[in-house]
Parts: C-alpha cells; sequence; structure tokens
C-alpha cells in the first residue's frame, strides 16, 4: 500500500534580515529536531523509497538530517522547485506523477500548504503541522494517480514536542 509522509521543515533561524526566505537556515533548535525525527523514524521502521523536497535551504537541510538518520542516500533525494511557495494542488500534481514502483514517499516543504494539503487528502482537521512534524497517511488505492480529495487516512502523526 501506498504510504505518504509529508513533513515540515524543522525550525528555522530568522535573526539573519540580510537572507531572503528562501536562503533561511535551520536555527540550533532545528538542527537538533530533524536528526531527533530521523531517529524516531528508525525506531518504527520507517525507511522512504523516494524522498522530494523543496530546494529551499531550511527544508534541503531537514531533508538531508532526516535521510542521513535513516541512511538514505544524499545524492538520490530530489529537490522540486515547484515544492517552495507551491500550493496544495501543485503537491498534488507532483505527487500523481511518481513511479508506480514507489511504495513509501516522503515530501519535504512548508506551510500552511502542508497542513491544507494533509486535510485535503485525508478529510482531516489538522490544526497546524508543527516544524519538523510528519504526517503519515496511507492511500486508499495503491496508485499515486488516484491521491486527492479523502483519499488517504491518517497513519501516524509524529512532531518534536510529543517525544518531549
Amino acid at each position: 500500500m501506498k504510504t505518504l509522509y509529508l513533513i515540515r521543515h524543522a525550525k528555522s533561524d530568522r535573526s539573519d534580515a540580510s537572507l531572503s526566505d528562501y536562503d533561511r537556515p535551520l536555527s540550533h533548535r532545528g538542527m537538533k529536531d530533524a536528526p531527533f525525527m530521523g531517529s524516531k523514524l528508525l525506531e518504527k521502521g520507517i525507511y522512504p523509497d523516494l524522498i522530494l523536497s523543496s530546494p529551499a535551504l531550511r527544508a534541503k537541510t531537514t531533508a538531508l538530517a532526516i535521510a542521513e538518520a535513516l541512511s538514505y542516500p544524499s545524492d538520490s533525494i530530489r529537490y522540486v522547485h515547484a515544492l517552495y511557495a507551491s500550493d496544495a494542488e501543485t503537491i498534488l500534481s507532483l505527487i500523481r506523477d511518481i513511479s508506480p514502483s514507489i511504495e513509501t514517499l516522503f515530501v519535504f516543504g512548508h506551510n500552511p500548504e502542508f497542513t491544507e494539503c494533509a486535510n485535503l487528502i485525508t478529510n482531516g482537521d489538522i490544526d497546524n503541522i508543527p516544524t519538523c512534524g510528519v504526517v503519515a497517511m496511507r492511500l486508499r488505492e495503491d496508485d499515486w494517480k488516484s491521491i486527492g480529495a479523502n483519499s488517504a487516512e491518517i497513519s501516524g502523526f509524529y512532531f518534536p514536542k510529543k517525544y518531549r
């Protein structure tokens, strides 16, 4: 069965006003939370067949830290510009194009679009995916092309404060 993990980037550092939104790094907390959440996914036996990520620095750094914790090769991460400053329909369109051979897909990106997307896919009521939050969704049909409104159910919702 196809399982999608929408993963919001870890906490970013906004202290340098000269940096663009795209170039914001992770904060000290974010640098700790990303590998921590990777270790929690590892404990649960969750491994991606494919990782897609926004190329914005905070999302990219989060994806790299979690990939490292799961021994996923960093050079296999696909950076997709459309995941930065996108919308739920753009995210769904990208997912629909995923190869049927992929069973477990990780997608790293941003709010508010990730919360909107998770709620659309699951007909859910998540108020906010927190930084470094992971929403796991099992598709009702075994086909990425079927993803859309109410096409999956939430099978897990993990975030750093849940464990601390």
